[in-house]
């Protein structure tokens, strides 16, 4: 019989009963063993749907973390908690998978890091974006140096009206930002992964708190409560890499606009380019001609197959468990987010300073191939 990886969950609300858990129950070489929720109701229908016969229950994530038994803690609650439980379970002695964004600050995101560093233990991020089919075959494009350099791109996570009204996503203060660090760092994630470009120079942005403060206004998820919308509605930036690269980025849950993007990006290099904009598509210049390239990511109509591919939340949770019995790096690297949160959290001070943040000289940190 193989090895089970012993697995707990803290925080059972709606990433972990939309992503994490159904993920994770269809992987054989895992048992959810142990839940823990503020809410202990939650946590309770998330053992009686997800774990083990005998699965533990917890309103206290410390308690959780006392027993020695469990491996791996998956950290799936508001941001504001991302980097205390993290850093706990990381010292007493579990590996973790704390969900997107990584902290509410770069402090909290680099204690997460060396937490990671000082336990020997693996951290990754849930940026699953990463693992959608258009995402993987365009990092093998980009690996393969068929774009050449990549000096421009564009991340773009636009909503024209879909403002998430449950929980705590409206609350500055337990989500540190609206948009921008909720779906923007998605796409930011996205785009510094491509480019394999973690080395900020300069970023300006700016922020607004425009539609976010109309009454009754149409939403995908019921009109909001102006007084309780803390966090900004929309926020843009432009950052400049060390390399000269260039990087806009464009973040919103309410826009008056038709061009509605959400994690995806925009690539130019000196050999082609690509976007994600109506599939995936390539472009550049052969023989004198111009070419755009849709790619076919489908099953190409092979007889017998549905055409049905494992979803990014599964295919994140299955390299994840690899990742552990492996001993292997994870794809998504606790550095890169970092650097991910370096940037949101400097578009948010130049936002309120109205002045461009300047970053010291990033440290070199390898970036694993794609092997899949």
């Amino acid at each position: 019989m193989s090895r089970k990886i012993k697995i707990a969950i803290i925080g059972c609300g709606g990433i972990a009963k939309g992503k994490h858990m159904p993920s994770l129950s269809k992987i054989n070489h895992v048992e959810l063993v142990a839940f823990c929720d503020v809410i202990l109701e939650r946590a309770e229908k998330a053992a009686a749907d997800y774990g083990v016969q005998d699965a533990k229950v917890y309103q206290n994530y410390r308690e959780l973390l006392q027993d020695e038994t469990i491996e791996v803690v998956h950290v799936l609650t508001p941001n504001e908690s991302h980097a205390e439980i993290t850093v706990a379970a990381l010292d007493s002695g579990k590996h973790v998978m704390c969900e997107k964004p990584m902290a509410k600050s770069a402090e909290e995101a680099a204690q997460m890091v060396e937490a990671a560093k000082r336990s020997g233990k693996k951290l990754t991020i849930g940026y699953n974006n990463r693992f959608r089919p258009d995402s993987q075959h365009l990092k093998k494009i980009c690996e393969n140096g068929d774009l050449g350099e990549v000096y421009f791109a564009k991340a773009h996570a636009i909503r024209r009206r879909a403002v998430p009204t449950w929980g705590v996503f409206l609350d500055e203060e337990k989500q540190g930002g609206g948009p921008l660090i909720d779906i923007g760092t998605h796409a930011l994630d996205l785009t510094l992964w491509l480019m394999d470009n973690y080395k900020p120079k300069t970023v300006m942005g700016s922020a607004y708190h425009k539609l976010s403060q109309k009454k009754d206004a149409a939403n995908a998820w019921g009109p909001w409560d102006p007084e309780k919308f803390t966090v900004e509605d929309s926020a843009f930036a432009f950052i400049v890499m060390e390399n000269g690269a260039t990087i806009t980025l464009e973040a919103s849950w309410a826009l008056n606009s038709l061009e509605v993007d959400e994690a995806k990006c925009s690539l130019s290099g000196t050999e082609g380019g690509a976007d994600m904009k109506d599939g995936l598509r390539i472009n550049g210049e052969n023989f004198g001609k111009l070419y755009t390239t849709n790619v076919e990511l489908g099953a190409g109509g092979v007889a017998f197959f549905d055409g049905k591919t494992e979803s990014d939340a599964d295919l994140e949770a299955r390299l994840w468990i690899d990742t552990l019995l492996h001993d292997t790096d994870p794809i998504v690297k606790p550095e890169q987010a970092l650097v991910v949160t370096k940037i949101i959290e400097a578009i948010y001070e130049s936002a309120k300073t109205g002045n461009a943040v300047h970053f010291e000289e990033q440290p070199e940190f390898s970036s694993p191939k794609l092997l899949l």
